[in-house]
């Protein structure tokens, strides 16, 4: 499928799910870790699709960030130092959707972590700040 258009829409999403994210990693009591993990990639996968509707590449309705990624380095292979990351955020997306299944504190604070470095290259590579 074609996606054609202006990135910001995309980019506003991404940066709703990062807030979520860090407004939810901050909470003392009923910490949200699932949540944490499940913004947290939602991030990163958006920032992918916004560089792809940017590049006017077409992307499949996909939620596999490695799938994003290879389109996204063909056309920059830079961001090929984004895989680490990406492929450990990358199960978050339905991850946590049953009860016996439960991110740890650890495991939300990494993906936080995964979700900025994602962010901050992906914002440099669409010439934002």
């Amino acid at each position: 499928m074609k996606r054609r258009g202006n990135p910001t829409p995309w980019i506003k999403k991404a940066e709703q799910d990062y807030q979520a994210a860090i407004a939810l990693a901050r909470r003392r009591r009923s910490p949200l870790p699932d949540v944490v993990c499940f913004h947290s990639q939602q991030c990163a996968e958006k920032y992918l699709k916004a560089f792809l509707v940017a590049e006017r590449a077409y992307f499949p309705k996909t939620h596999d960030l490695i799938e994003l990624l290879q389109l996204a380095a063909v056309r920059d292979p830079s961001l090929e130092l984004l895989k680490p990351f990406l492929s450990e955020l990358r199960p978050y997306a339905v991850a946590f959707r049953y009860p016996d299944e439960r991110a740890t504190p650890t495991e939300a604070r990494r993906a936080l972590r995964h979700a900025r470095r994602v962010r901050e290259r992906m914002r440099h590579v669409l010439g934002m700040r």
